[in-house]
């Protein structure tokens, strides 16, 4: 017995040294590994707050943060443009054909203007006219328009969400589409797997029928991007014959007609477009499909229809990881910029980068009425810190800030002067502007402009300004939690 008891601590005591040498292999390398994607991040991460902030976290903590860099770090989605570079032959020729019938349709820049040729350059396009433009407030105007134009759909329809559930509202569409399906018409269902997670493969099955083509996103196709959960398809289109499309806030869910008990009521803004911008965002739509299917569309109608001479100017932005240049960012910084009057905000999510920061910061120099509206309930904490910071600092020089009281806010709209309306899926945030492919509808028309002004104003009625909103003049505990969430939400 002894002798038993001596060899296990014999044992125990040669095992010892084995376990440290391990412990120290696995820290010298997670420091090794740290390093080598400190430099990484250095060279690829789009923003020097974002590399200083994943420099940081790599240095100090490796062995949490390698594993979190090359799942989270990555803002370039090289995959996606070397599958569109692949299919631009056949893409181009088409959409070529397309662009000769819409010369005589669009927009020539301004002399007083030149902000308008780097709209247009971000674009790929211009401003066209001919459009008829409708706002959609809340889910059950937006669901009923949308239902309506599948409903009159003779060719194809284009189906595209983040959110995507068959609940109540998402049955409704699947039985619309299938029902339009067997009577001819083509479907194409696009979703991102991630915003749709509950969406079970024997849910999506029961969407394919003859006619129907379903398909998720799948950032995480190829052996490069298996590991990447950063990008998402954020992007709500839905395009009818290329002669109609909706874009805006709403996803296909029972929680987007206020049935979720937690965030409600819901508050959302839509859009319908008809006229030549559709083929525009059915464009977007055909790229994002050849990611997801690499199929080009080849049975699609790409000639514009004009719904009358003097329709309404509108354009179509596409923006996402894919760009070579952060397109939404520079757009909205671009568009902060033409504001004479008023900027109005209206975005659940308020972390505005720095560029952005600036452009509402020189606004409210120049004497332009800033307003923010954003919810005082709020589906995410972290957002909601992080955001403190930037409302605290623009109520300093005077934006006034509104926190909307009627349930959860989600509609993502800006109101430049009387001019101009833009309604669509980006957040101010990091993700919106570089990390998710995102949908942007403006329209460039007073009357529009207008609409948009009253729907605000009923908004603004439902919210609770904040005249006197300092972050210093929060408790100590409060200050610390915002400071740390704005620290942070360049990588986030």
């Amino acid at each position: 017995m002894p002798f038993q008891q001596g060899a296990q601590q014999l044992v125990c005591y040669q095992r010892l040294p084995t376990s440290q040498h391990m412990i120290a292999f696995i820290v010298a390398l997670s420091f090794i590994l740290g390093i080598v994607s400190a430099v990484h991040a250095i060279l690829e991460t789009r923003t020097p707050q974002g590399a200083i902030a994943w420099v940081v976290c790599l240095l100090v903590f490796p062995i949490v943060s390698v594993p979190a860099y090359w799942v989270l770090g990555r803002s370039r989605f090289h995959g996606y443009v070397n599958a569109w570079q692949e299919a631009s032959d056949a893409i181009r020729k088409p959409l070529d054909e397309a662009l000769e019938e819409f010369k005589p349709l669009q927009v020539q820049a301004p002399e007083s203007m030149p902000e308008y040729a780097a709209i247009t350059r971000l674009a790929n396009f211009q401003f066209v006219t001919g459009n008829h433009t409708e706002l959609l407030i809340d889910g059950q105007n937006t669901f009923e328009s949308i239902e309506a134009g599948i409903e009159a759909a003779t060719d194809y329809v284009l189906f595209q969400f983040y959110i995507l559930r068959l609940d109540g509202v998402g049955n409704r569409f699947k039985e619309q589409l299938i029902r339009k399906a067997r009577e001819g018409v083509k479907v194409l269902v696009l979703y991102d797997e991630l915003g749709s997670s509950s969406l079970a493969k024997e849910n999506a099955a029961s969407l394919v029928a003859p006619n129907i083509s379903v398909r998720p996103f799948n950032t995480r196709q190829g052996r490069r991007n298996r590991f990447q959960l950063n990008f998402r398809n954020h992007r709500k289109i839905v395009v009818v014959d290329g002669r109609v499309a909706w874009l805006g806030g709403l996803n296909v869910g029972d929680d987007y007609l206020g049935l979720d008990p937690k965030l409600s009521p819901w508050r959302d803004t839509h859009m319908r477009i008809e006229g030549p911008a559709a083929v525009t965002a059915q464009a977007i739509f055909v790229s994002d499909w050849y990611w997801a299917a690499r199929e080009f569309l080849d049975f699609l109608s790409w000639r514009p229809y004009p719904t009358e001479a003097a329709g309404k100017p509108a354009l179509v932005l596409g923006s996402g990881p894919a760009d070579e240049l952060e397109t939404a960012s520079l757009f909205f910084t671009t568009v902060l910029n033409l504001a004479r009057e008023r900027i109005w905000i209206a975005t659940p999510y308020f972390i505005p980068d720095e560029a952005t920061m600036v452009a509402l910061r020189l606004a409210l120099l120049r004497g332009t009425e800033v307003r923010i509206l954003t919810p005082r309930l709020n589906d995410n904490w972290f957002v909601r810190q992080a955001a403190n910071v930037y409302l605290s600092e623009l109520a300093d020089m005077g934006a006034r800030i509104f926190f909307y009281e009627k349930g959860f806010m989600h509609q993502k709209v800006v109101l430049i002067d009387s001019a101009a309306a833009i309604i669509g899926t980006v957040n101010f945030d990091n993700r919106s502007f570089r990390l998710n492919f995102e949908v942007s509808g403006a329209v460039a028309d007073s009357e529009f402009a207008n609409q948009v002004e009253t729907m605000l104003e009923q908004d603004f009625g439902n919210s609770t300004e904040a005249s006197d909103y300092r972050l210093r003049d929060q408790p100590f505990l409060d200050r610390l939690q915002a400071r740390t969430a704005a620290l942070l939400a360049p990588v986030l």
